[in-house]
């Protein structure tokens, strides 16, 4: 796939006047690919139909040392202590400008990561997050936006590091429309990690554990929606892994738990039956994933499709609907 860079999204939709929902929205089911705008949404779903989101907040995750030295966290790994992307060979302790100091253990869950244990508490340590650090940017997206444009509207589990971007185009209003069509509405938690290390290396989801929780009343209305026949459709790779985890053949049980799913080509999705998605380089292990849904001629097909109509990318562009069954 060859990507112009024009069809980079750099800007949040809103800097142009326009609301969340007004992102373009690209639509497959059965070898048909169809285009529509996400405000439209409502009109793929029937009543008893469950939409699972996911409600973690993303956090300012970069913070500079004393002397400006960027340090990315990645994600917890217990109350003090955190996997994070520093510059190369560093060694040593960190001091941060609001008194926060860490020192470096050895090597995170996976290179280039390091371990790093911090002198607070996770809570105190998030307080000097929100005086101090800032959203994880990426070459796309040079300008600064403030951390309410790296937010989804029902965020309210801080711990991703990244925004749970597929969750990002919808708005209040279009929920309450969902909900007012009949639409279950379940929020999941899934704090997600780095997806992107630099320098073209990408995580291996299988040593890239990201922790997630789903109680007892989240996966009773998955799994009645699943008994009646109704369809189930997770906003984000994200809501996949942890839903996938979480199944025993295809029934969601309640849990509070990591998940270092890889799901690629030879497994078979036993909870979802529909994905909503961004668009990801080739790279990313959402990719994997979505071959995994519906095969790789159906994402080509999709992905040619998107580029050749001038779909925009990442956090801030476009949306698509993959459905294994029929949409509406």
């Amino acid at each position: 796939m060859v990507l112009s860079p024009f069809l980079n999204a750099d800007t949040p939709i809103e800097r142009f006047g326009k609301s969340r929902e007004d992102v373009r929205l690209l639509t497959y089911s059965k070898n048909e690919i169809n285009h529509d705008v996400f405000r439209n949404l409502c009109s793929y779903f029937q009543v008893g139909d469950v939409l699972v989101l996911n409600n973690s907040r993303t956090i300012p995750a970069v913070i500079n040392t004393v002397d400006g030295m960027e340090v990315r966290l990645s994600r917890q790994v217990t109350d003090h202590i955190w996997d994070a992307l520093l510059p190369e060979g560093f060694s040593g302790e960190l001091i941060f400008e609001t008194g926060v100091s860490a020192r470096v253990l050895g090597d995170g869950s996976e290179k280039p990561l390091k371990r790093l244990q911090f002198s607070s508490t996770n809570k105190s340590l998030l307080n000097n997050l929100y005086l101090q650090g800032d959203v994880v940017r990426y070459e796309h997206s040079a300008d600064r936006w403030p951390l309410s444009d790296y937010q989804t509207v029902y965020a309210s589990q801080p711990g991703s590091v990244e925004m749970p971007s597929a969750g990002r185009a919808f708005t209040w209003w279009l929920l309450t429309e969902l909900k007012e069509a009949g639409v279950e509405l379940v929020f999941i938690t899934l704090h997600a990690g780095l997806s992107y290390y630099g320098r073209n290396r990408w995580p291996t989801p299988s040593l890239h554990p990201e922790p997630y929780v789903i109680d007892s009343k989240q996966a009773q209305v998955i799994n009645h929606a699943k008994a009646s026949g109704r369809q189930v459709i997770a906003v984000g790779t994200t809501v996949v892994r942890a839903l996938e985890s979480a199944s025993d053949k295809g029934e969601v049980t309640a849990c509070e738990d990591e998940t270092n799913l890889f799901i690629k080509e030879a497994r078979q999705l036993t909870v979802v039956d529909g994905m909503l998605t961004g668009f990801h380089e080739e790279e990313a292990s959402h990719m994997h994933m979505l071959e995994a849904f519906i095969g790789k001629e159906a994402v080509h097909s999709i992905y040619k499709e998107a580029i050749d109509k001038g779909y925009l990318w990442h956090e801030f562009g476009d949306m698509n609907l993959i459905m294994k069954e029929s949409l509406g």
